[in-house]
């Protein structure tokens, strides 16, 4: 069993009318920074804000009229169960979701108002599919696999199919990878319509299964990623004969990668992405040589990231880029010399955000005690600005040295 450029026309067609055409916009300033022509297919615009629509509402158009009565069962770690739970809701099926339990509380929310019943079951997707395939078989449910089914990954492959309608000069489409039914179903769709384009997968390194499935490799993957939409452990069958079939290489992102294309993306497109949904971007910025003069195609597959999540995101993202820095700096043990330190700091425009100072964990002189400041600052060289403000003045400033992040790619604006 394979999938086929018809089978995505076919989708295509069918769910015409009931998904959001989501736009594929050019980044000039991604584009700059990266050295290439960015083109972002915004799917964080569904109404779901992921893409696993296109496969779930495929599949479910599919079912005979038996199998919608019924019902019908899958498991995900979020996007696919809000697609299947919000469809089946619209067509009138019955739909139990299982849910690993440490699934980010919006999507469990998400899911659940959408009329799902919702099992939190297992530490990962692939328990969760197990538990999920136990109740199919005792209750007769339609199992509604996230990726590895035909209907499914022709459903995904739509993307690409608009992606070179809106813009054919595409040379080069960068795709994450989780259990494969995206990047499957849209390297079928974008061979078929332009044979000489290149496909590219990119999966966390802490979860590199395809990668390793691919290579012949023992399957070893992390416990965490702020990618968790792409954490799989096992990739799929049709979709691994897939992958292997039409795309050149898979890259691998760090959690710092992810986490910078995120914060990138909110600042700079104004959009709010997912650790999955920022791959391609985290693989792009990563490897910039492999990238450079091309005109390259990015899915933003999704925007449902835990508004916790997002703001260690945020938080961390303006420490790497300078933006939040620790100072701890001596002073005497006496009356206004505290005073003196805050006024020099509002001169140089650093804003204190906490302080605090102790006289114990030092070895400063007994007359001195260790004030460490937490200031806002406008980036890594308004830091250094400071810092050699405070020198001049006779403090002696120690940062932490892994505060502090020297690509000042972080701190641009569009």
């Amino acid at each position: 069993m394979t999938v086929t450029l018809d089978d995505v026309h076919q989708a295509a067609e069918a769910t015409a009318g009931h998904l959001v055409r989501t736009p594929c916009l050019y980044s000039a300033t991604l584009s700059r920074l990266a050295g290439c022509e960015l083109y972002i297919k915004f799917e964080n615009h569904q109404f779901t804000a992921a893409f696993k629509e296109r496969g779930a509402l495929n599949h479910l158009l599919s079912l005979s009229p038996e199998q919608r009565s019924r019902g019908v069962i899958a498991m995900s770690a979020g996007n696919h169960a809000q697609a299947v739970a919000y469809h089946a809701s619209r067509l009138g099926i019955k739909a139990i979701i299982v849910m690993p339990r440490h699934t980010p509380n919006l999507k469990v929310s998400n899911t659940r108002a959408f009329g799902a019943e919702v099992h939190l079951q297992g530490d990962g997707v692939d328990e969760a599919g197990a538990y999920a395939q136990r109740l199919a078989v005792q209750h007769g449910y339609v199992f509604v696999h996230p990726y590895d089914d035909p209907r499914i990954i022709a459903g995904q492959g739509t993307i690409a199919v608009e992606m070179l309608e809106d813009t054919p000069e595409l040379d080069c489409l960068v795709l994450p990878i989780g259990g494969g039914g995206l990047i499957g179903g849209n390297a079928v769709a974008a061979k078929g319509i332009k044979p000489d384009i290149e496909i590219l997968g990119v999966q966390s390194e802490r979860f590199p299964a395809m990668k390793q499935a691919l290579a012949g490799e023992p399957v070893h993957c992390g416990r965490v990623t702020v990618a968790e939409g792409i954490a799989v452990k096992q990739p799929g069958n049709l979709t691994k004969a897939l992958v292997n079939e039409h795309v050149s290489e898979i890259l691998l992102a760090s959690e710092a990668d992810l986490e910078r294309a995120i914060l990138m993306l909110l600042e700079i497109e104004k959009t709010v992405a997912e650790g999955a949904g920022a791959a391609g971007l985290a693989a792009v910025l990563s490897q910039p040589e492999r990238f450079r003069g091309r005109k390259v195609g990015l899915v933003l597959s999704g925007g449902n990231i835990d508004m916790q999540a997002l703001s260690s995101v945020i938080q961390r993202g303006l420490v790497r880029s300078g933006r939040i820095v620790r100072v701890r700096v001596g002073i005497p043990d006496v009356p206004g010399a505290l005073s003196e330190l805050t006024l020099l700091l509002a001169n140089q425009r650093a804003n204190v955000v906490h302080i605090a100072h102790q006289r114990t964990f030092t070895d400063l002189s007994l007359r001195a005690t260790e004030v460490e400041a937490t200031l806002e600052t406008l980036g890594s060289e308004h830091t250094r600005e400071v810092i050699e403000a405070l020198r001049a003045e006779g403090y002696d400033p120690v940062l932490p040295a892994n505060e502090i992040h020297p690509d000042e790619r972080w701190g641009q604006r569009s």
